[in-house]
């Protein structure tokens, strides 16, 4: 038994390790647009990953980190707030204050609500667990309106209100530590448009949503 040591001849040409080089590159871009882009970013330029199913993937990714950022500036705020807030000194409400207070009460009461309300096409009700996040849309083209109620029982949720499709998304209402919402939800672009909640509390809750108006599907994406 020996060792010998290669020849030049056995060696690969200069040529060949450049071919094999930019082979290798080509193959990792293409890896990444059609694979990791869609799945981690929701970014995808070739159509490949909506195809495959990673682009909503991605995008949900995506949004689920936006609510967690969102939630830590929201929680900073309040501490800061809490830390700097010095205490205030008890006050008695005059006969003003209290009939303007009750004056906004009672239009807060009577605020009317979106027409066609009491013929909602669908109803879903999700169960959300301590920390859970859900997602339910609707498939609008742009410029359609559908009538919404959602209302949570057993607690409260962190919400965004928002759509996406066609490599295009946006966010119409976010919202924190929220009871019920109602309204008319407008289509900016055709694609899924609709809500996503996560329950930040310590108990579970179940949120009911119902909707009506014009849109061509309703469904649960997580």
């Amino acid at each position: 038994m020996y060792n010998s040591k290669p020849t030049n001849s056995d060696l690969p040409s200069s040529s060949r390790l450049l071919k094999s080089t930019i082979i290798a590159a080509a193959v990792a871009v293409l890896f990444l647009v059609t694979i990791v882009l869609p799945a981690e970013y929701g970014i995808d330029p070739t159509g490949i990953g909506r195809a495959l199913g990673l682009a909503e993937m991605g995008e949900i990714k995506t949004q689920l980190a936006e609510e967690r950022d969102a939630d830590a500036i929201l929680d900073a705020a309040s501490a800061d707030a809490a830390i700097i807030q010095p205490p205030q000194p008890a006050q008695a409400l005059d006969v003003a204050g209290a009939a303007g207070a009750a004056g906004s009460a009672s239009a807060a009461a009577v605020e009317p609500v979106p027409e066609a309300k009491s013929a909602w096409r669908d109803e879903m009700r999700v169960e959300l667990s301590t920390g859970q996040g859900a997602e339910v849309k609707l498939a609008m083209n742009a410029g359609e309106q559908a009538t919404f109620s959602w209302m949570v029982e057993g607690g409260v949720v962190n919400f965004d209100t928002h759509g996406d499709g066609g490599g295009r998304s946006t966010s119409y209402e976010k919202g924190r530590g929220v009871p019920a919402d109602e309204g008319v939800l407008e289509a900016a672009f055709d694609g899924n448009h609709g809500w996503f909640w996560r329950n930040r509390g310590s108990a579970p809750v179940t949120v009911i949503i119902r909707t009506g108006g014009a849109y061509s599907a309703m469904k649960r994406v997580i």
